[in-house]
C-alpha cells in the first residue's frame, strides 16, 4: 500500500525554498532536524531564529498516529472539539489492548472478545472523521508507521512516546498527549519549545555480536534518562549511513528513555533501499532527487561542536554489547561487566524468561539475527534453559519471517508467537508463575524496565538488550553467561560455543502479507452516529474541565509526597487498568498508586487529611475533593519519565489536584500537565521539597499576575500553625496561560471552533 504520496510531493516541492530562507535568515548552515523544523512551522508563525531550548514555536506536523490505549481519550477529545473530520492524515492502530498469554490467535481471538466495545468506538469514530484504522493483530503502531508511513523530511506526532521510532527514515516524529493530537486533528497550530540539538558522531561498522540497540543502550548510560530532556538526538557520520534502516528505528525508538524530544538520521541509501522494499518506490525516487536536503549540510560534520549543543562519539567497530537494568533502562554494563555486576549486586543469575520483538526490536532483520541463534541451538543439540517469548511487530514481517522458516527456528526451541502487540512490553502479559511476587531476572529487546513494568511484579529485575544478547541469554538461562566467550553443555555432554549471529537486514525474496489489516475510513461520515453505553465500565463521554475562578489557590490539601522516581507507570499504570482508558473516571482509581509515599516509604497508602487515617491515594482525592477541597501533589527529579499517556495528568486533573510540585519534570508530562488546565511548578531552590510536611496546606499566589517567566509564590501551611514561603518557576508562555484560565486547551478550541 502506498499512503500519502500527493501529501510528500507536496512537502517535497516546498521544501528546497523553506529550507535556503530558513539557513539565509539563520545565517549558517543547517542541521537536518533544524530543515525540518524551519520547514514545517505553521503557517502564521514568523520565520526567524528561535532560540532553542527557550523559545516556543507552533508547528505544522505532516501527519498524527495514535495507539487505540491513548486513542480513545484523544478521540473522546476530538469528538468536542467541533470537527467534522480530521485536518491531517491520521490514524488508529490496535496494539496495545491484547494480553499475551498462550499464543498468537487465542489471545487475538480473546482480545477481540474482551475489548469488542472498545474496537467498535474506536472504528466508528474512524470511520466518521476520516480516520485510518489497523485492526487488532495488523501490528505495532511503531512499527507499521515505519513500514507504511513515515517518509524522509517528514513531521508527525504519535500518541505514544515511542513514535519517535521513524526517526529511523529522517522524520521528525514527537511523542505527545491526546490534547496534542486533538489541536493538529482540529487544523489547530501545534506548540513545541524549539529543541536542543544533541549531536551523535558514529564511525566505523557494527560487526560480530554488536547490534543497533547497543547504541542506544550506551548513549542510555552516557545521557541518562533526563539528558536529552527538551533536545533532538541527531545522528551522523560514516557509522550512522552504515545502520540499516530498521537498526536506526532501534535507535531512535529507544531515546524516549533518555527524555530526549526525538532523535533523527539523515537520509541515505539504507533508507531509499527500505522504503523501495516496503513498496514505497515513489516516495524513493522523490526523496533521492532532493536527497541534500533530508541531510544536514556537509560543514555540520566538519565542525559538530560548532552547530550541537552537545556532542557525543562512538566507534561502532569497537562497540561492546551492552544491558541495562534492573528496573532502570539507563543503567549501562557492557557485556565483558555484566556478570560481575549480577553477581555484586545480587541480581537474581538464574534467567527466567527471554522475550524478543515489540516496537523496538522486531524487524526482519532482529528476528532473522535471532534465529539464527535458535537455529545453533537445536543443530548443537543445546537445550533452552529459559522460556522465550515472540512478538513480532507487524504482520507484515509476522507474514514473511513465517514464510523464510525463522518464526519455525523460535518454536523448534520451544519459543512460542505472541500476536502482533505490544503484550509484555508495556504488562499486557499474563505470565504463567507460580509465584507471582518472587524475586526473578528477565531479559527483553523492549525499551523500558521499570519496576512492574512488564509482569506487575516488584522483584522482577527486568534488564534489556538486543534480541541476539536476550536470544542467547535465554538459551544458557544464566545472566553470567558471555556468548563470546563461553561454553556451554550440550545434551551430549559436549562443550560448544555460539557462533556470531547472522541475519538479513531486508527479506532475500521481498515482503510479502495477505491482509495487512488496514481500513480506510468511509469518504462520508456525517452520518454515522456514536453512542456510548451510559452504564459502560470502558467507555465514557468526557465533560469539560472548570475554568479557572480568577482567585488565588488557597488551602490545597498535600495529596501525595512522592520520593524518588515517579514515572507515568506509577502515577497512572498500565496492565489490567488498560481497559479503562476510554473512562476517566474508572481509571482514576489506579492514580498514583505506584508513588513512594516519602513519609512512609510505601506505595498507595498515604494520610487522608479528612478521616485523619493512613488510605489509598485515589480514595483520599476523592474525600478532600468530596468536602469541597482542593488538592496538590509533590514529586523529585523527572516526574512524569515515561509514556506520554495523558491519563497521568486528566487523573489528578479530575480527582481535584490543582496544583503538581517537583523539583524537574519530564517534557511530555509536563505538556500533559498544561493541556488539561493543570499548574505544574518547580520548586525554585530544588532543596525547598525537603519543606514539604505531611499535613501540610498550601498557597499558590500571584495567579492573577500569572505571565511568562514569572515565578508564582508559594505558602506552606505546616501543622504546628509555622509556615515557609518559597519560590516556584514555570515555563508557561502566554498561550499556555490561555488554557490555565480556560480550564483546558480543548476549552479553548472547541470556543475557537464554535
Amino acid at each position: 500500500m502506498l499512503f500519502d504520496l500527493e501529501l510528500i510531493k507536496s512537502v517535497y516541492k516546498n521544501m528546497p525554498a523553506r529550507i535556503e530562507a530558513a539557513r539565509k535568515k539563520l545565517g549558517k548552515p543547517l542541521t537536518l532536524s533544524e530543515k525540518i523544523l524551519y520547514s514545517h512551522l505553521f503557517a502564521n508563525e514568523s520565520l526567524k531564529e528561535y532560540k532553542r531550548g527557550d523559545a516556543y514555536v507552533n508547528f505544522a506536523p505532516d501527519r498524527v498516529a495514535m495507539q487505540d490505549a491513548t486513542a480513545q481519550m484523544a478521540l473522546l477529545q476530538f469528538m468536542n472539539a467541533g470537527k467534522s473530520k480530521v485536518a491531517v492524515p491520521s490514524t488508529v492502530h490496535c496494539d496495545h489492548l491484547i494480553q499475551a498469554s498462550t499464543g498468537a490467535d487465542e489471545d487475538l481471538k480473546e482480545a477481540l472478545l474482551q475489548n469488542n466495545e472498545v474496537y467498535n468506538f474506536l472504528q466508528s469514530v474512524s470511520d466518521k472523521y476520516g480516520i485510518g484504522f489497523w485492526k487488532p493483530g495488523a501490528g505495532i503502531i511503531h512499527q507499521v508507521v515505519l513500514e507504511n508511513y513515515a517518509f524522509p523530511g517528514g513531521m508527525m506526532i504519535g500518541t505514544d512516546s515511542h513514535t519517535v521510532n521513524a526517526g529511523g527514515l529522517g522524520m521528525v516524529a514527537i511523542g505527545v498527549g491526546g490534547a496534542d493530537a486533538v489541536d493538529v486533528m482540529a487544523g489547530m497550530a501545534w506548540e513545541l519549545k524549539m529543541p536542543k540539538l544533541i549531536g551523535v558522531k558514529l564511525t566505523g561498522k557494527l560487526s560480530g555480536w554488536a547490534s543497533s540497540k547497543d547504541v542506544i543502550l550506551k548513549v542510555a548510560g552516557i545521557l541518562t534518562v533526563k539528558g536529552g530532556t527538551g533536545a533532538i538526538v541527531e545522528y551522523f557520520g560514516e557509522g550512522a549511513d552504515a545502520l540499516s534502516c530498521t537498526g536506526k528505528g532501534t535507535i531512535c525508538n529507544m531515546g524516549a528513555e533518555i527524555g530526549a524530544t526525538t532523535s533523527i538520521f539523515g537520509y541515505d541509501k539504507n533508507m531509499s533501499t527500505y522504503l523501495r522494499y516496503t513498496g514505497r518506490e515513489a516516495i524513493a525516487d522523490l526523496a533521492d532527487e532532493i536527497m541534500p536536503h533530508l541531510r544536514s549540510d556537509d560543514e555540520i560534520a566538519l565542525n559538530p561542536e560548532k552547530y550541537y549543543d552537545e556532542v557525543i562519539e562512538i566507534n561502532l567497530s569497537e562497540l561492546e554489547p551492552y544491558i541495562n537494568g534492573p528496573f532502570t533502562p539507563d543503567l549501562a554494563h557492557s557485556l565483558t561487566d555484566f556478570a560481575d555486576a549480577v553477581k555484586k549486586n545480587g541480581y537474581p543469575q538464574k534467567l527466567e524468561v527471554g522475550l524478543i520483538g515489540s516496537c523496538t526490536n522486531s524487524s526482519y532483520e532482529d528476528l532473522s539475527r535471532a534465529a539464527s541463534l535458535a537455529k545453533q541451538a537445536r543443530d548443537k543439540n543445546l537445550k533452552v534453559k529459559s522460556e522465550f517469548v515472540v512478538t513480532p511487530g507487524s504482520e507484515m514481517v509476522r507474514y514473511t519471517t513465517e514464510r523464510d522458516g525463522i518464526l519455525k527456528e523460535f518454536e523448534n526451541i520451544g519459543g512460542v508467537i505472541m500476536s502482533n502487540a505490544c503484550g509484555p512490553c508495556i504488562g499486557q502479559w499474563k505470565r504463567h508463575t507460580d509465584d507471582p511476587t518472587r524475586k526473578n531476572s528477565i531479559i527483553t529487546s523492549f525499551n523500558r524496565n521499570f519496576a512492574k513494568r512488564n509482569d506487575g511484579n516488584p522483584n522482577t529485575h527486568g534488564f534489556v538488550a538486543s534480541p541476539e544478547l536476550v536470544t542467547a541469554f535465554a538459551i544458557a538461562g544464566d545472566l553470567t553467561f558471555n556468548p563470546i566467550t563461553d561454553t556451554l553443555i550440550n545434551e551430549d555432554g559436549v562443550e560448544v560455543k555460539l557462533d556470531e549471529p547472522k541475519g538479513f537486514e531486508l527479506p532475500p525474496h521481498g515482503f510479502d502479507v495477505k491482509d495487512a489489516g488496514y481500513l480506510a475510513p468511509q469518504k462520508d461520515g456525517s452520518g454515522i452516529k456514536i453512542e456510548v453505553n451510559k452504564e459502560s465500565e470502558r467507555l465514557q463521554l468526557l465533560s469539560p474541565f472548570k475554568a479557572w475562578d480568577g482567585q488565588d489557590y488557597k488551602g490545597l490539601k498535600l495529596l501525595i509526597k512522592a520520593k524518588g522516581k515517579c514515572t507515568t507507570d506509577h502515577i497512572s499504570m498500565a496492565g489490567p487498568w488498560l481497559r479503562f482508558r476510554g473512562h476517566l473516571d474508572n481509571i482514576s482509581n489506579n492514580m498514583l498508586i505506584g508513588a513512594i509515599n516519602y513519609f512512609n516509604d510505601e506505595s498507595n497508602s498515604i494520610f487522608n487529611p479528612i478521616s485523619k487515617k493512613y488510605e489509598e491515594v485515589p480514595a483520599t482525592a476523592r474525600a478532600i475533593k468530596a468536602e469541597g477541597f482542593a488538592s496538590f501533589v509533590v514529586g523529585d527529579e523527572n516526574y512524569g519519565e515515561g509514556s506520554s499517556r495523558e491519563h497521568a495528568a486528566m487523573e489528578p486533573r479530575h480527582l481535584g489536584v490543582k496544583l503538581v510540585l517537583v523539583r524537574s519534570f519530564a517534557r511530555i508530562h509536563e505538556t500533559n500537565l498544561k493541556k488539561q488546565g493543570m499548574l505544574g511548578l518547580t520548586f525554585a531552590n530544588k532543596a525547598d521539597y525537603d519543606k514539604i510536611q505531611e499535613k501540610d496546606e498550601i498557597d499558590v499566589l500571584g495567579l492573577a499576575d500569572f505571565k511568562p517567566g514569572k515565578n508564582l509564590t508559594l505558602v506552606l501551611k505546616h501543622e504546628d500553625g509555622s509556615k515557609d514561603t518559597i519560590e516556584a518557576c514555570h515555563t508557561y508562555n502566554q498561550a499556555q496561560i490561555d488554557w490555565f484560565k480556560a480550564g483546558s486547551a480543548l476549552n479553548l478550541i472547541r470556543k475557537q471552533n464554535n
